[in-house]
């Protein structure tokens, strides 16, 4: 039983060969360790064809050895080998992008629940949503139905209320009520 293991692997070395022989360029064959008169039996033997399957096997893990090796000559030229990916945009970059596409270009704007619930969480912080964008997020918040509208005149009251109650004159808090008493308006 070992011997037909050793000679199985023996002909499964001697096949990888010569698939790489036939598919390898001819530099790459000259610059091999491998002696010429290897190279010149393995030719002799060439009428022993692979299967289909082995062929394809063969050829992953070729294709496996050569990526291996541009990568260790990337490395030892100090070529970085791992592969930049693109910004990811914020929320807030998002949800204004979306508002933008609503206003400019209504036939290819198409509805996204996730970037409306954030426009209308965060409408009333000017850094958030700056003032160009606002005057854009009312015209958006005429459009308003159902419950979501319910919802953003609710807490808008309720935001009204508590800052009512509060006398303080933070430039910040009389920037956000003039905004929530806006949105009361054009909803109301």
């Amino acid at each position: 039983m070992a011997k037909k293991n050793t000679q199985s692997k023996e002909m499964k070395e001697e096949k990888r060969k010569k698939l790489k022989q036939r598919t390898a360029p001819k530099g790459e064959l000259e610059s091999e360790s491998e002696p010429k008169k290897m190279k010149q039996s393995l030719q002799e033997t060439d009428e022993e064809d692979l299967t289909p399957e082995e062929r394809r096997k063969l050829e992953r893990k070729l294709k496996k050895e050569r990526k291996k090796e541009e990568k260790k000559l990337m490395r030892e030229a100090g070529i970085s080998t791992k592969k930049e990916e693109p910004k990811k945009l914020s929320g807030s970059e998002l949800a204004l992008a979306y508002l933008t596409s609503w206003s400019k270009n209504p036939e290819e704007w198409k509805f996204q629940k996730t970037r409306q619930t954030w426009l209308l969480l965060h409408m009333y912080d000017k850094e958030k949503v700056p003032d160009e964008y606002f005057t854009i997020l009312l015209d958006y918040l005429q459009g308003l139905q159902g419950k979501a509208r319910d919802t953003t005149v609710q807490k808008a009251e309720a935001l009204m209320k508590e800052l009512d109650g509060s006398d303080a004159e933070d430039p910040s808090m009389v920037e956000k009520s003039e905004r929530i008493r806006q949105v009361l308006q054009l909803l109301s």
